[in-house]
């Protein structure tokens, strides 16, 4: 690769990583897992680099090779073997989790809960469309999928996320004492 194109990459990439890593966090739910697809997407697009800085659609493609890199970890069978239910056996105090000690409460974190329980396809849909503030047409060329499938999967997608929230506060009202 050409001096100034390195250059390029690495100004692309010190701007543009954590805002990889957060939108892979929306779309995994781990923060460590997150991370690991930001770099693999950066990788990727470091290979192509020449010609996706040519076309002028850097944003665009970081976001494909990013939701790409998750629905291909998604498919690999060690992740289906893993039991995943949610639930830790031991819970650690927030205190001693550098992570948890600077994260609000309340909305912010059973929002971020629900997004982990709905499918991926449809939490994509949802992400990338309300989150990433793509159009149909940028997040149907994303997914790779027709507009009529990301308005289905969008809309059946906040339809579960709705349930999966009224769930999950209806599970946390009782034992923070509030009410419903």
């Amino acid at each position: 690769m050409r001096a100034e194109d390195d250059a390029s990459y690495r100004e692309f990439a010190r701007a543009k990583a954590m805002s990889l890593r957060r939108l892979a966090y929306l779309l995994c739910g781990d923060w460590h897992l997150a991370e690991d697809l930001a770099q693999t997407a950066l990788i990727k697009m470091y290979r192509a680099w020449p010609k996706v800085q040519r076309k002028n659609t850097v944003d665009n493609y970081a976001r494909q090779v990013l939701l790409r890199c998750w629905l291909d970890e998604r498919r690999k069978p060690w992740r289906s073997a893993e039991n995943r239910d949610g639930k830790v056996p031991d819970q650690p105090g927030i205190d001693l989790d550098p992570a948890l000690a600077g994260r609000a409460t309340g909305t912010r974190d059973l929002l971020l809960r629900a997004l982990t329980q709905i499918p991926p396809r449809q939490r994509a849909a949802v992400v990338l469309r309300h989150w990433a503030d793509l159009s149909i047409a940028e997040v149907a060329a994303a997914l790779r999928c027709s507009e009529g499938t990301v308005k289905s999967q969008t809309a059946r997608g906040l339809e579960a996320l709705r349930a999966v929230v009224e769930r999950l506060d209806a599970e946390i009202a009782p034992v923070a004492g509030r009410s419903v």
